[in-house]
């Protein structure tokens, strides 16, 4: 018996708990979500002591936004414009405004905005009155219907209005408030109420402001300022430049100059000032509102040129095409496109076999293949068994996948090892293959009769668990053509998007599935005799290679003292196994010792092995100078510069990943390349679980790694193929 199926499916149950406790928190979140290609708008709420007269009721909308995209504060700046929130509740209950969290600013050109990048949280308190009659509940927990339509203007350089309508049920009872975290960092960054009004002076084309009775802690630092009123001051001016600031004591006094195309001449000017980003210290304030009144005398305001009827109607007709509304008919792609996917899906899956995380399953099956020589029967019935849980699995994984980000997370295809627990747990049931392979033990000397029989009766049940296990190991990899068809299937509806996943899992069972059914295949291989022994224990190397590079994955996520653990205990594990083949009394003791002193260290791994480490710690000592850290922002820097940029999308547990950088992006023509057209080279490492990464794969239409992008100022980027190519890429930058 080279594996048992009982072990196999107990090692794996083990792998998915071990990722559960994520699952549980994203499946606890409750309002609708909107999805589009720009952002992700989650309606929350946060009532700690429920909902009752005089309860703290907050309810707000969350924003999640793509790399590089962002949306507006309540005075946009230059251009666009602010979120816009409607209510519809319950008589008795209100809303007041919407607090908005100090914005930052975002130069656009010879232009500047206000707004919001990354993820914001709008923060909106609810007022229940005691006029509030709560809904009679039958059979379930009464709940306060809130429902929200809301509109935003979401733009990088060009700018997308969008709207969605959601609906939450909140708990009457009880305590909501599993999003407190992000209302904290929202009443965090909300502007602190000045105990003095200060003061403005309009004086020619500029304004003179002078604050009183900022804290300490912002005195002496120069101060980030933000008019509520829109359309008074010139946005784009750069301080030091076009206007000044200075601090006399505990004033500060600023110099801002008039916009050229003013159309306001406020009495009283709301204002907003904050510290910048590396001023602010966490559970201090960071910004401070204050309502100034405005002394002197405007000079004429300019008057606005009106729109047009016709522009009117055509930026309304463009608005109504561009909203992302909750119905799924928005997102169903044609037939002609879904078709090309699932044959793309197909393809890739098919490739998929090229790849080197399934040649140990693959072995496997080859070895089970010559044992049933001449038996077609056999033959078919195992293609068969294999086939189905190769499909099956994809379509649990798939289905895993988008339930999860669904519910919130940002997840790609391979999410399941960006676990550290799934990772060791998968090292320890390859750990246990190769140790079977290797004839260290037999499963029928360490189990009872029964299982053995059962298992007799039931020979399939291995075909079927090599299947599951060859899509755990091979779902990490992307091969060509299956990047693009993943990518595609996250927007798709779930129907849709399953469709893919099972062909994916066609094309990855299709060979073995032809050659169960064609005889001439199994006529190739020689017959059964001593030779299968041999390749028996030759196939154990291929088992413990795969251990190897798991841990070294691990490793990457948790640190040199992570993989030390690790390996003890596999050490440890083994010692284990082979302890329970010896006989009589010496078993039991051997045994015995064994199983406590691994059961001992099986506490460090909560301490060294589940752990997460910084990538600073992990990379300390070993960075390559020529490779930076991938961040959007680092990536805006560059653009901005004029600068072309290469983003490379990697994980330690892609091998197809660590092939292309070692005979590649390694290669001195290829880096002198780079070099000659000065090109940044960032790497976003997607080897634990990071949602910036998530996002920016998302834009570029892929699920997985590897991806690789050039970027030029002025220019689409450019993506390149799966399994790079020294030629593709001096080719792609030869074409700057």
């Amino acid at each position: 018996m080279i594996f048992s199926r009982t072990l196999f499916a107990t090692l794996l149950i083990a792998a998915a708990a071990a990722s559960m406790p994520a699952a549980a928190q994203l499946a606890s979140k409750t309002g609708a979500v909107v999805t589009t290609p720009h952002v992700r708008a989650e309606l929350v709420a946060h009532a700690p002591d429920g909902v009752s007269p005089g309860a703290q009721v907050w309810v707000g909308l969350q924003i999640a936004h793509q790399p590089e995209w962002h949306t507006y504060w309540k005075n946009a700046g230059d251009s666009g414009l602010p979120t816009e929130l409607a209510w519809t509740l319950p008589a008795g209950v209100s809303t007041g405004d919407i607090a908005w969290p100090v914005p930052e600013k975002i130069p656009v050109g010879n232009l500047a905005n206000y707004g919001y990048e990354n993820t914001v949280l709008l923060p909106v308190p609810l007022e229940v009155s005691t006029l509030y009659r709560p809904p009679v509940a039958l059979g379930g927990t009464p709940a306060l219907d809130i429902k929200l339509k809301a509109s935003w203007l979401v733009c990088r350089k060009e700018c997308i209005p969008e709207e969605g309508e959601f609906t939450l049920a909140l708990p009457l009872q009880g305590s909501t408030a599993l999003h407190k975290a992000e209302f904290d960092a929202a009443q965090a960054a909300l502007p602190q109420p000045l105990a003095k009004p200060g003061n403005i002076e309009v004086n020619g084309n500029n304004l003179q402001v002078k604050l009183e009775g900022l804290p300490a802690a912002a005195q002496g630092k120069t101060l980030d300022f933000f008019p509520e009123t829109p359309e008074v001051i010139r946005t784009a001016a750069v301080s030091g430049k076009d206007w000044t600031q200075s601090w006399q004591g505990g004033t500060w006094t600023a110099t801002l100059p008039l916009a050229d195309q003013r159309s306001a001449s406020p009495t009283v000017m709301p204002l907003v000032v904050a510290l910048a980003e590396a001023d602010r210290q966490p559970g201090q304030p960071v910004a401070w509102r204050t309502e100034a009144p405005v002394a002197g005398t405007w000079p004429a305001a300019t008057t606005r040129a009106e729109v047009s009827p016709a522009l009117q109607a055509a930026l309304a007709a463009n608005a109504a095409n561009a909203t992302v509304g909750t119905s799924p008919a928005l997102n169903t792609p044609s037939s002609t496109t879904f078709i090309a996917a699932l044959f793309g899906a197909l393809l890739g899956g098919l490739l998929l076999n090229l790849m080197p995380c399934v040649f140990p399953i693959l072995a496997i099956k080859v070895l089970g293949f010559a044992r049933q020589a001449g038996n077609a029967s056999a033959h078919r019935k195992a293609g068969l068994a294999y086939t189905g849980g190769v499909m099956l699995s994809f379509l649990a994984l798939g289905g895993a996948m988008l339930a999860l980000r669904a519910a919130g997370a940002q997840l790609g295809w391979g999410f399941q090892l960006q676990s550290p627990g799934v990772v060791a747990a998968l090292a320890a049931l390859f750990t246990l293959m190769g140790l079977n392979l290797a004839g260290v033990f037999e499963f029928g000397r360490a189990a009872p009769s029964s299982v053995c029989s059962a298992q007799a009766k039931h020979p399939l049940a291995n075909d079927f668990l090599s299947g599951v296990l060859a899509v755990v190991i091979a779902s990490p990899c992307t091969a060509p053509f299956m990047g693009v068809s993943l990518g595609f299937a996250i927007g798709l509806p779930a129907a849709q998007a399953l469709l893919l996943f099972a062909a994916l899992g066609f094309g990855l069972a299709l060979p073995y599935l032809v050659a169960g059914f064609v005889p001439a295949i199994a006529h190739l291989l020689p017959k059964p005799g001593p030779w299968m022994g041999t390749l028996r224990r030759l196939l154990a190397f291929p088992m413990f290679a795969t251990v190897a590079w798991l841990v070294w994955i691990l490793g990457q996520q948790s640190g040199i003292d992570g993989a030390g653990t690790l390996l003890a205990l596999l050490v440890c594990m083994a010692a284990v196994v082979w302890a329970l083949t010896l006989r009589g009394r010496t078993r039991l003791v051997i045994a015995t010792v064994l199983i406590a002193f691994t059961a001992l260290l099986t506490g460090a791994i909560g301490r060294n092995v589940l752990q997460v480490v910084e990538p600073a710690t992990i990379a300390a000592g070993g960075a390559n100078q020529r490779w930076q850290p991938w961040s959007a922002e680092r990536v805006s820097q560059i653009s901005a510069a004029g600068q072309p940029v290469f983003i490379d999308f990697t994980a330690a547990w892609c091998v197809t990943c660590q092939y292309n950088k070692k005979n590649t992006l390694a290669d001195a023509e290829v880096l002198a390349d780079f070099d000659a057209r000065k090109v940044a080279m960032l790497r976003a490492d997607w080897t634990r679980r990071d949602p910036a990464i998530t996002a920016a794969l998302t834009a570029l239409g892929r699920s997985g790694v590897p991806v690789y992008v050039l970027q030029a100022p002025g220019k689409a980027p450019v993506v390149l193929t799966e399994i790079l190519s020294k030629d593709e890429v001096r080719a792609a930058l030869a074409a700057l």
